[in-house]
């Protein structure tokens, strides 16, 4: 199998190379290519500053995957993972299972809608984007174990909305304060000051909060963690990403308990979602989450993430969010012995 440098993950993804541990090995080849995926089109952004070049290479992504799945990738790292990773699957489930060219398209449309950083309209148009990317890519996750499950979706639904809005408020420093290009970081871990760049930034908060706690970007752009009302917008937008993980976590005690979840999946009938999955006991749904735990826990990642926001006092300028936390190994370790996130 073609492979990626380890590094590259370390890198960009700290918590995503770490997690890997929790995937089953013959799935493994899927999760680092899917992420090795995620990272590349999301950094299309820091690469180019030109609408028209971001959406070119955008366009590379949609080519590169269809010929990847194809089983004729072009002649490009990632390109390569996805293609053996596709093959693998398909070999091992008698041609059942295949990674989905929509859910891919899906993250590369959605991406390519923000290369120039418009502003969220809502708090819901980011929980949108979240769903459409980070979700998105656990349910292809989700795909290449595989399983087919509308509670591990409901699951991977709300832990990716959390993940993908936490992200947002992460690299809101390095947008506000772009170093020179190809400085991308998708953990936000930026290297001295955040008011190092020497490019003009913005403030990709959703207008709604921002209304809401009398924020201006450009006070934002001037004074930094100063601008009166950021706390508070910062605030409103981590407490819906917490909701989400809550709500995971009340599910997951239901299904212990050999309940319902108790909770009605929005995005189960969406056009798109391409499952079978046929009526589930709340037995069996236990079982599937079982089997899915391990797709399931950036929720650990994303939650210590926000406690150190919330610590920070919601200081997203803060140095010690940008900073790799070393307690994560031992506490996802803890959380898939005990199932609990």
């Amino acid at each position: 199998m073609a492979t990626i440098s380890p590094s590259i993950s370390q890198h960009y993804d700290s918590p995503s190379f770490t997690l890997q541990t929790f995937i089953p090995p013959h799935a493994r080849d899927a999760y680092i290519a899917l992420r090795a995926f995620n990272l590349d089109v999301a950094r299309v952004a820091d690469a180019t500053s030109n609408p028209t070049v971001g959406a070119m290479r955008m366009q590379f992504w949609r080519d590169a995957v269809s010929k990847a799945l194809a089983g004729s990738p072009p002649k490009e790292p990632v390109a390569l993972l996805l293609s053996q990773a596709a093959l693998n699957l398909q070999t091992r489930t008698n041609n059942k299972s295949k990674l989905s060219k929509n859910w891919l398209h899906r993250i590369i449309s959605t991406r390519e809608a923000y290369l120039s950083n418009p502003p969220y309209p809502s708090l819901s148009a980011l929980e949108t984007y979240a769903e459409n990317t980070y979700s998105t890519l656990l349910y292809l996750t989700l795909s290449a174990l595989p399983l087919a499950s509308i509670t591990a979706d409901h699951l991977a639904s709300h832990i990716g909305k959390a993940t993908g809005i936490a992200a947002v408020l992460r690299g809101l420093p390095l947008l506000a304060f772009p170093p020179p290009p190809n400085h991308h970081s998708n953990q936000g871990a930026l290297g001295g000051s955040p008011f190092g760049g020497q490019r003009q930034g913005a403030v990709l908060l959703p207008l709604d909060v921002m209304a809401a706690a009398g924020v201006k970007e450009e006070e934002v752009l001037r004074q930094g963690a100063a601008a009166p009302g950021l706390r508070d917008a910062v605030f409103e937008v981590a407490t819906r990403a917490n909701d989400h993980l809550i709500t995971a976590r009340e599910m997951l005690k239901n299904l212990r308990a050999g309940q319902e979840a108790g909770h009605e999946f929005e995005h189960a009938e969406e056009q798109g979602m391409e499952r079978e999955y046929g009526a589930q006991q709340t037995q069996t749904q236990w079982q599937d989450v079982e089997k899915a735990f391990g797709v399931l826990m950036p929720a650990v990642s994303t939650q210590m993430w926000l406690d150190k926001l919330q610590k920070a006092d919601f200081d997203v300028f803060d140095t010690s969010l940008r900073r790799t936390d070393w307690r994560l190994p031992w506490k996802a370790y803890w959380a898939y012995n005990r199932r609990k996130l």
